[in-house]
């Protein structure tokens, strides 16, 4: 072989190894919704309305747009579609009731909204607002939020004659995960194990379900009851209790809690990828080695 010849030869191995290298190199691609610049689409949040005032009559508002008009107490309204962002929600009886509460809404959220009057006797009606735990939950369990919204003093929660949540006072919640099927439920002042403010009351959990519990009145003029109403949830395939949230309220000692953590299979640092990219791109590089590349030349 002469040396144009030669050089030629070497020239195109060069070439090839060069594209190889390339293609190897390049970080693998992650497919993409819209095009690079074009704003990505957000899903509208869900926003339920509870009215939770007994002996109020209210309409309500949101973004200045009525809703719903002579809601009574224990009334569930929506739930709202809303678009991510601020939002004002506003409360008004036939007397001089007016409340009005901003909501920021994000995202895909589902989020329970609640008129009800504040632990002191006589006073003005608040809203507080509470996230729905919507996540999967294990097979023949069920997710319960029980929130505090009557006017009483703080208050345990007992479930099945265990006291399970301690010293939750008015707008605070307590969130458990329960067996499917019934379950006791009572709710008695703070260290009391008798003479309950509500229940016993025997409340039927379907599975996989979560349910929004809200105590609500006064016991003194017997008001006391409660609103609730019903998510269904997606099963997440284990046979393990997961995670008991303690909400705002603190869990009762003793009580038992397992947790569970852990990182899913297809869960990897992106660090991790590119080695592996990297390493396969070394081999695929010898692979595409050409054949003369190492045999030495004859003059």
């Amino acid at each position: 072989m002469g040396a144009g010849q030669m050089t030629r030869a070497i020239s195109r191995i060069l070439v090839a190894l060069s594209a190889a290298s390339v293609l190897c190199l390049a970080p693998p691609s992650v497919a993409s919704g819209p095009a690079s610049g074009a704003p990505a689409k957000k899903d509208p949040g869900r926003v339920t309305v509870i009215q939770a005032v007994p002996g109020s009559v209210v309409d309500v508002k949101i973004d200045g747009k009525s809703v719903a008009e002579g809601s009574e107490v224990g009334s569930v309204l929506g739930p709202f579609p809303l678009k991510p962002g601020e939002h004002t929600v506003s409360f008004r009886d036939e007397g001089s009731m007016k409340v009005v509460s901003e909501l920021q809404v994000a995202s895909g959220s589902s989020t329970d909204l609640v008129l009800h009057l504040p632990a002191d006797p006589g006073g003005d009606p608040v809203v507080h607002s509470y996230a729905e735990p919507t996540g999967a939950i294990g097979p023949a369990k069920a997710r319960v939020v029980l929130a505090h919204t009557a006017t009483v003093a703080p208050a345990d929660v007992r479930v099945n004659g265990q006291t399970v949540f301690t010293n939750i006072a008015n707008g605070e919640f307590a969130e458990a995960e329960l067996p499917a099927g019934s379950n006791e439920v009572a709710l008695l002042p703070t260290g009391e194990t008798s003479d309950p403010i509500l229940g016993p009351v025997d409340v039927s959990l379907d599975s996989s379900t979560l349910s929004m519990i809200y105590a609500y009145g006064n016991p003194s003029d017997g008001s006391m009851n409660v609103i609730s109403h019903t998510v269904e949830l997606s099963d997440d395939g284990t046979t393990q209790p997961t995670t008991i949230d303690t909400g705002s309220a603190g869990l009762a000692a003793g009580a038992e809690v397992t947790t569970f953590s852990g990182s899913p299979a297809g869960d990897r640092h992106p660090a991790t990828l590119t080695l592996l990219a990297g390493a396969a791109c070394v081999l695929l590089a010898l692979v595409l080695r050409p054949r003369g590349a190492s045999r030495r030349l004859r003059g």
